[in-house]
């Protein structure tokens, strides 16, 4: 059977790994961590995955936490006036839930059954040199770690990376002792708050390595009052800094975390990354060529909450993609193929993410403020989440818009 690496154990390679390997490839994973230090390290990400993405796990029978973490049944959207109260508030409704799993839970989860299930497991650090010696042993390599040396490899498309700085600061924060919104307290939802020129806050339930907790996650714009976070090492003063500002910006939010804490020391984390669009083929000094998954070849901002999702749908066309090319050889012409074909969903992505990064035009906060009063454009809205094509049809271009919202507010009385 044919012989494949994959480098880095995220989400999509984990994922590629297990899928793989439950259809007989011979799968070397690498990983600089064990599963026992992604266990006990710090947060990696925010991660809240869609239906689309969840369903990928259910198909390889990957959902190991979905019994578990919270069920979460909408988005909703405020936005904060310029005396910080909240000018527009409203929750659309999934048509399928959504939930999140603390990746340090469902990373080393996921890697011990790998390693469980006979798959070759090896904790190592990787460096190009590394991968010029593997690439004559293998069939197929892929690297899915997104940052470091490896990185490099792999050319920036500036055609399709309009950013070459970070547009966001980002800080972290997992809590214990959230209390529910009182708006909706019958379900969770993620919280998107907006705060016009200053940046966004997101609340979203999740499952942790301690059970149930929320992210308190904050978006500034670089150089603004949310760019706070530079330099804070101790976990309890980014979390008293994420309170701060939550009283300042959004008190809404900061009215049902009076009671917080952190859930472990680890809990925090901060950083600021460019989005940005790479080449899919990495070329070896020896010839060889390797395959970018997810994040080393499409790695957006989170303000739209697209990471794992994107992850799970670029390791779920490469999977399709391996196994429908057969014994023939994985060319660049193949590779190429491969990264176009996740590319058909990940453009979406990234052209909405990077929308939002920007100052929304007229017509986008008419749209945002109509989903007040008419629930269908909420609930829309909140689905686009699942389905980023579909902002294609209502989202970017005002004459969609004005014509959606006309056609759901019906004649005018």
């Amino acid at each position: 059977m044919r012989k494949i690496l994959i480098v880095g154990a995220g989400q999509s390679g984990l994922q590629l790994a297990l899928g793989l390997q439950s259809r007989g490839y011979e799968v070397t994973l690498m990983s600089n961590r064990t599963a026992d230090e992604i266990r006990s390290g710090r947060v990696m990400s925010t991660q809240c995955m869609f239906h689309t993405a969840l369903q990928h796990e259910r198909d390889y029978q990957l959902n190991f936490w979905e019994s578990q973490a919270p069920r979460i049944e909408g988005l909703g959207v405020s936005v904060a006036a310029p005396d910080s109260s909240r000018a527009v508030d409203w929750v659309g409704k999934l048509d399928g839930f959504a939930q999140s799993v603390d990746q340090r839970v469902k990373m080393a989860g996921w890697m011990d059954t790998f390693a469980q299930r006979g798959g070759q497991l090896v904790i190592h650090g990787a460096a190009v040199s590394d991968l010029d010696y593997f690439s004559r042993t293998y069939d197929l390599v892929m690297v899915s770690a997104g940052k470091g040396e490896l990185v490099s490899m792999f050319g920036r498309d500036a055609s399709r990376s309009p950013y070459d700085a970070p547009q966001r600061a980002l800080a972290v924060a997992y809590v214990h002792g959230m209390g529910p919104r009182p708006e909706h307290p019958e379900f969770d939802a993620v919280r998107c708050n907006l705060v016009p020129g200053v940046g966004e806050l997101f609340v979203m339930p999740t499952l942790t390595t301690s059970g149930r907790a929320d992210i308190l996650f904050w978006e500034g714009i670089p150089g603004g009052p949310l760019d706070a976070f530079q330099g804070i090492k101790d976990p309890s003063e980014h979390l008293a800094k994420t309170l701060e500002l939550m009283e300042k910006f959004t008190p809404w939010e900061y009215a049902r975390a009076t009671k917080v804490e952190l859930t472990d020391a680890n809990g925090t984390l901060a950083g600021r990354y460019a989005p940005t669009v790479r080449k899919p083929i990495g070329r070896l000094p020896g010839g060889g060529l390797v395959l970018g998954v997810a994040d080393v070849v499409v790695a957006n901002d989170p303000i739209t909450g697209q990471g794992s999702n994107s992850a799970s749908k670029c390791a779920n066309a490469y999977l399709d993609s391996i196994i429908e090319h057969g014994d023939r050889a994985f060319d660049a012409e193949w590779m190429q193929a491969t990264f176009d074909r996740y590319w058909e969903t990940a453009q979406h992505v990234t052209k909405w993410t990077n929308a939002m990064l920007g100052v929304p035009p007229e017509h986008v906060l008419n749209l945002i403020g109509a989903a007040g009063q008419l629930q269908p454009v909420a609930d829309r809205f909140a689905n686009g989440f699942n389905n980023p094509a579909d902002f294609e049809n209502f989202f970017y271009e005002p004459e969609k818009t004005n014509a959606y919202l006309a056609s759901v507010a019906g004649p005018a009385a």
